[in-house]
């Protein structure tokens, strides 16, 4: 098998969980006007189409905006933007909900797509279109009318979830309804938005022209928390006195957290393969949002063992860990914690309580190569040390060939054989002639 193949095998292989993860749940993907016309549109839609055969439920919904301005201009007719919003006059509505369903239609027909050898061969991608937005006017603000452009006053969620539960794409434009039966142009990404809010999806994607959020050095953040991402929507704000697209998605973004959507993300649609990488690898493609931090400390069980066994096993092979087969972790598994990262061990440890000596012995310690250089392996020590305390045990020792220095920076002292518990010193191995430290417990 050649290198290339190898990597491939590998990436599939450590997809699966988030393959797994993913089934049933419910999408909402937002793509700008700009990204129907771009190049890389039909990567996208081959992307989409993967999710669904991977049986994830989609709903789509696209903006118009440069579309809009192009016909705009072409009959010779002037726009006005307040706040970022197009005034939609009632002369000019009809030419908006023209444009608008053109994109639909040329949403649908991509779609539609089934030609022998492409990725949509065989796929069989129901869309369907309807009234589920129903409309508002915005009205008059600081006594500027803005006559048809108008904001979401109710999402149709119950009609939506019965066309997902039929294995249906749902697709939605920029258009509202109202009861009154007049139409309403609204604000694209907002409208995702608070699709995503009413259905309780598990994910909001907005696909812009920003590959997710950079910090101060130009280093792309992989997460970031709502309320961390309001805050420089605010500074924007304050500083530029008006909407950008990012700041307008990372509003939408940080909103749809608040609101109980799960996981949110910005990708650019000018990069190919920006969705799989985001969904199917652990550092993703762009940033992704979390009203809470989304890695947690917990108790292991039988589901971790194959997790955990991919984590230590090249610690074992280089002999710093004690090599342990598949049925001992398992018949052990009680004894561990891990660091579980979106359904990923990223990090584990054994504590074993000798509990009439009042100690436990701290084993099997590994972060992934990925994620260390941050305090995770303190967090976890910190979680044993809690556990140990709450068992009544006083003292941890530590038996180490290679990691000596840092758990002395983590308050443990060089000790002696002759203090560990009599069953443990009959368990020292002297081939591998570990160091012995403890820490007292306070």
């Amino acid at each position: 098998m050649t290198q290339t193949s190898q990597d491939y095998v590998n990436w599939f292989r450590h997809s699966a969980p988030y393959i797994n993860a993913h089934r049933g749940r419910t999408f909402v993907v937002y793509v700008c006007g700009e990204a129907i016309d771009h190049e890389n549109i039909n990567h996208l839609i081959h992307d989409l189409n993967l999710l669904s055969s991977l049986g994830v439920k989609l709903v789509l919904v696209h903006g118009s905006r440069p579309q809009i301005d192009q016909h705009q201009q072409a009959a010779g007719l002037t726009t006005q933007f307040e706040q970022g919003l197009r005034i939609t006059t009632p002369e000019q509505m009809p030419l908006v909900a023209s444009v608008v369903g053109q994109q639909s239609a040329k949403l649908e027909a991509r779609l539609s797509m089934g030609l022998a050898n492409s990725p949509m061969q065989g796929s069989r991608i129901r869309t369907v279109r309807g009234n589920f937005i129903t409309a508002q006017p915005i009205g008059i603000k600081h006594g500027i009318d803005y006559a048809h452009t108008g904001e979401v006053r109710r999402v149709d969620a119950k009609a939506i979830d019965a066309q997902l539960d039929l294995g249906n794409l749902v697709l939605i434009s920029c258009l509202g309804y109202s009861p009154t039966g007049e139409i309403f142009n609204l604000a694209a990404e907002r409208v995702a938005g608070q699709v995503a809010a009413s259905l309780k999806a598990d994910k909001l994607i907005v696909f812009g022209a920003d590959n997710g959020i950079t910090n101060s050095k130009g280093e792309r953040v992989t997460e970031l928390l709502a309320k961390a991402a309001s805050r420089l929507v605010q500074q924007h704000q304050n500083q530029a006195q008006q909407w950008s697209n990012l700041s307008v998605h990372l509003d939408v973004l940080s909103k749809a957290c608040e609101a109980g959507v799960k996981r949110a993300h910005l990708l650019s649609y000018q990069i190919n393969g920006a969705l799989l990488s985001e969904l199917f690898s652990r550092d993703g493609s762009g940033t992704m949002l979390i009203k809470e931090s989304y890695e947690q400390i917990r108790t292991a069980t039988i589901d971790d063992v194959v997790g955990i066994l991919e984590l230590i096993r090249p610690l074992e092979q280089d002999g710093i860990l004690v090599r342990r087969s598949r049925e001992l972790l398992e018949a052990e598994i009680h004894y561990f914690s891990v660091i579980e990262m979106d359904g990923a061990i990223i990090g584990c440890a054994a504590l074993y309580p000798f509990i009439e000596a009042h100690q436990a012995e701290l084993a099997c310690v590994a972060i992934n190569p990925a994620y260390q250089g941050g305090n995770r392996g303190a967090d976890l020590l910190r979680h044993l040390e809690q556990q140990a305390h709450a068992n009544g045990l006083n003292q941890l020792f530590v038996l180490t060939t290679a990691t000596a220095h840092w758990f002395m920076e983590n308050g443990f002292q060089p000790t002696s054989l002759e203090t560990l518990p009599a069953a443990k010193q009959q368990l020292y191995n002297f081939q591998r002639n570990s160091k012995v430290f403890s820490k007292f417990l306070p």
